[in-house]
């Protein structure tokens, strides 16, 4: 199989290293020349600088870790030439070219999984499984709480001149760490309307949001909140949730979910002994393989990827209008 990789920042040389290490041989690169890091290791194959040269190598897949707002100058492409695709999230920093992506993809036969990688979390698998199982009764609400101090994510570059800090690249806080507005749709189910307060601390010298407070509203009837922000420091990523009869605690870091009874009764489930964060992404790399093989349908659906950017979008909206923004069904 050969796998085009566009773009070669963290995330892109994350992927190509785990693509190695499950044995892909035979790569493509796109680039900008813009990365800091050291592309010595990428001499032995061929880099081209156009999507439209790199397509020229007819490859079987394509990892999409360009920047987001370019994600679509690449997928959209690829996606007709019948590639199969895993775009990093969030897919686009904008709806304006998600219905030429899938018309792309229905045309060219490309399957696609996003990025999120918190779904293949074993505990947070766990946490699904529960919920599904109804042992804790009916779920309430959530609160998933996601702070983390930007300047420390890729120490050997500004921080400042990276997309993520960048609104013209698709950053803010909001769209660079959409996960939780996911995997909060894939444990709680559908979001029907969002409300925000996004705000700038100071503290970073950009000009995109570096915290916010999103509220969620589920079809279910359960409420949820989304704290993020940049500025944060130790990290700390976790998420409660409240049942009828019980609830459900998560910490990232550990990798710990703690479940708890109405009676007071507490389990804890842990990962494997050794576990650590790469291994997410080396099995949503293993489901990639499958995905792009034909075996296995996408855990993470292009649907699951746009309703991720509506919630994000919904919230930039709500922040600026001052009022709660509905969302339609998908």
């Amino acid at each position: 199989m050969k796998i085009l990789i566009a773009g070669y920042g963290s995330i892109g040389k994350r992927h190509f290293n785990n693509l190695r290490a499950l044995s892909v041989k035979d790569f493509v690169f796109l680039r900008s020349n813009k990365s800091t890091l050291d592309v010595s290791e990428l001499a032995e194959y061929p880099v081209e600088h156009s999507i439209e040269a790199a397509l020229a190598h007819k490859p079987d897949a394509v990892v999409i870790s360009n920047p987001t707002a370019l994600h679509m100058d690449v997928a959209i492409p690829a996606a007709a030439q019948g590639c199969s695709l895993l775009m990093e999230k969030p897919i686009s920093h904008s709806l304006a070219r998600v219905d030429e992506l899938r018309q792309a993809a229905a045309s060219g036969g490309s399957r696609i999984l996003v990025g999120f990688q918190w779904r293949f979390h074993p505990t947070l698998q766990k946490a699904a499984e529960i919920l599904q199982s109804g042992q804790l009764g009916r779920p309430l609400s959530a609160r998933a709480h996601w702070g983390e101090y930007l300047p420390n994510w890729h120490p050997y570059e500004d921080y400042r001149k990276g997309y993520s800090a960048r609104a013209d690249l698709g950053g803010g806080v909001v769209l660079t760490l959409c996960h939780p507005f996911d995997y909060l749709r894939w444990l709680l189910g559908e979001v029907d309307s969002v409300w925000a307060t996004l705000t700038h601390s100071g503290e970073l010298e950009i000009a995109v949001e570096d915290q916010a407070e999103v509220g969620l509203q589920f079809a279910s009837g359960a409420v949820g909140s989304v704290y993020l922000d940049y500025v944060q420091q130790p990290p700390s990523h976790t998420v409660q949730i409240v049942c009828s009869q019980g609830r459900l605690e998560w910490n990232a870091a550990s990798g710990t979910l703690v479940h708890t009874s109405a009676s007071g009764e507490q389990r804890e489930f842990a990962p494997d002994t050794g576990f650590e964060r790469n291994h997410l992404f080396i099995e949503q790399t293993r489901h990639f393989l499958e995905v792009a093989h034909g075996i296995a349908q996408p855990l993470c659906t292009l649907q699951d990827g746009t309703r991720a950017l509506e919630i994000a979008l919904a919230a930039h909206r709500a922040h600026e209008q001052g009022a709660r923004v509905e969302l339609g069904r998908p």
